[in-house]
C-alpha cells in the first residue's frame, strides 16, 4: 500500500511538503505510548496516533517509521510540523478514531504484527 492510498483510504489531510504518495508501506503500528513504539513497532511501518507532541516525531525518528497518521483531526503544533520536516518524516490527519483508522486499513491489506514475526 502507498501512502497516497493510505491518505485516500482515511480521507486523510497531508501535512508534509515532501510527502511522496508512492513510498510504499507494509505494516501498521498504532500506540499512544511511544515507549510502546519503540519496542514494538516494526521498521519502516506507518505510526498511527493521538499524539501530536514533538516526542512522536522523535520516537518516529529512532523507530524507523516511515509516516505518521494523526487521528481524530488532531493536527500537531508547529513545533511538531518543524521537526518532521527536517527529519522527513510525512504526516497526515485524519478524522477517522484510531480504532476506525486500523479497520479501514486492515480492510485494504494494511497489516501490523502476525504470528511469524514473534
Amino acid at each position: 500500500m502507498t501512502l497516497d492510498e493510505i491518505k485516500d483510504i482515511l480521507d486523510a489531510e497531508t501535512l508534509s511538503a515532501h510527502c511522496d504518495g508512492n513510498t510504499p508501506v507494509e505494516r501498521a503500528y498504532c500506540a499512544d505510548l511511544m515507549s510502546d513504539v519503540l519496542c514494538f513497532s516494526f521498521t519502516n511501518s506507518l505510526l498511527i496516533t493521538h499524539l501530536t507532541n514533538a516526542q512522536v516525531i522523535r520516537t518516529a525518528d529512532v523507530a524507523n517509521i516511515k509516516a505518521i497518521v494523526f487521528c481524530q483531526g488532531k493536527k500537531p503544533p508547529r513545533e511538531t510540523v518543524v521537526l518532521a520536516e527536517g527529519k522527513k518524516i510525512p504526516m497526515l490527519v485524519t478524522g477517522y478514531s484510531m480504532f476506525d483508522s486500523c479497520g479501514k486499513l486492515y480492510e485494504k491489506g494494511l497489516r501490523g504484527k502476525s504470528e511469524s514475526d514473534t
